[in-house]
């Protein structure tokens, strides 16, 4: 989610001080199953975003000290953070941050103006351009045990003065089923334990407490329910339709809404109210087709995931959908921006 000022809802700083909240259960959740990695991202992406925001606006000719207050630059950096894999280089959160801030953001003329979601921008161009540390998440190392790594270390890490974390890596529940040997079929897969021990749990728990900080802005009437339901529901149905087709070679709908980041984005990033559809019909249409892109992709595609690249897609059709399903004039009942 970005920022907006929406008559119904409270101002863009309130509205973004329960975002950041909502992702609380989320980060959380990260942190405890991979290590203080997430947290570092958290908040480095946090701190640049803020910075960058800064610097732009400067050069602009912007007031600094109230845009900055908005916390709409920091929204941008932690979900982006949170995206990206435990301990990842600096530069590589750097290059993501200047892409959804400088370019998505300012480059669009700034809050409100984008068309497209900013961190999700910062994501798809790392995923493209530099897929290998993208794609090196580290196995469940959790805060205790022998494998843990204290938060000295993970600063370490991200600064580049680590040895490396190649021995702890391990593939995500979506990339090891993505790339599964051709032929064998996904009983026989599972049945030969591809993933480290705790890993399917582990992002299960993640997938919960994003549900939790989707369902806290929910309570608070912050974002539109018919976008996410729209978007996990047509998952759910697609997914399903596939599994009972040929449960051999595709993943069940538990396995597609808990293995990824699906729920994340259905609660965090397609709920935009700048880049989102802004009419209650055009919002059922806009979250159903990003999901039914997300298995698309997950299922042809060669990403495993593919939250941000059906977010992207989606970003850039809802002019048309805008068009053909415009919200209700001003006159007739309030904006159809709220909930």
């Amino acid at each position: 989610m970005h920022a907006s000022t929406v008559q119904s809802m409270p101002g863009t700083p309130g509205v973004m001080r329960w975002v950041l909240v909502a992702t609380l259960p989320g980060i959380a959740l990260m942190t405890w199953h991979f290590g203080w990695g997430v947290l570092a991202n958290v908040l480095v992406a946090g701190g640049l975003a803020m910075a960058l925001e800064a610097l732009m606006l400067r050069l602009r000719g912007r007031a600094i000290g109230a845009t900055l207050s908005d916390h709409s630059a920091l929204v941008s950096g932690v979900l982006l953070g949170t995206a990206l894999p435990p301990f990842a280089p600096w530069w590589l959160l750097l290059v993501g941050v200047a892409a959804a801030i400088v370019v998505a953001k300012h480059l669009y003329g700034g809050l409100g103006q984008n068309l497209f979601n900013p961190a999700m921008v910062g994501y798809a161009l790392l995923l493209i351009a530099f897929p290998v540390p993208m794609t090196q998440w580290v196995a469940p190392l959790g805060l205790v045990g022998p494998e843990a790594l204290s938060p000295l270390e993970a600063l370490r890490q991200l600064a580049g003065l680590g040895p490396g974390l190649d021995a702890l890596s391990g593939a995500t529940p979506l990339d090891a089923f993505k790339h599964k040997p051709e032929g064998l079929m996904a009983q026989e897969f599972w049945a030969g334990e591809p993933l480290p021990p705790g890993a399917q749990a582990a992002w299960r728990d993640v997938a919960l407490g994003w549900l939790a900080g989707g369902a806290l802005l929910l309570w608070r009437r912050l974002i539109d329910w018919r976008i996410p339901l729209a978007l996990l529901g047509s998952l759910t149905l697609l997914s399903g339709l596939l599994y009972a087709g040929d449960p051999s070679q595709h993943g069940s709908p538990a396995f597609h809404l808990f293995a990824g980041a699906a729920i994340f984005g259905a609660c965090f990033i397609a709920t935009d109210p700048v880049s989102a559809a802004a009419g209650r019909r055009g919002r059922w249409l806009y979250g159903a087709a990003i999901g039914v892109l997300v298995v698309v992709i997950r299922t042809q595609g060669a990403y495993p995931d593919a939250i941000a690249f059906a977010v992207l897609l989606m970003n850039f059709a809802v002019p048309l959908i805008d068009h053909l399903l415009p919200p209700r004039p001003l006159g007739r009942r309030q904006r159809e921006t709220s909930p």
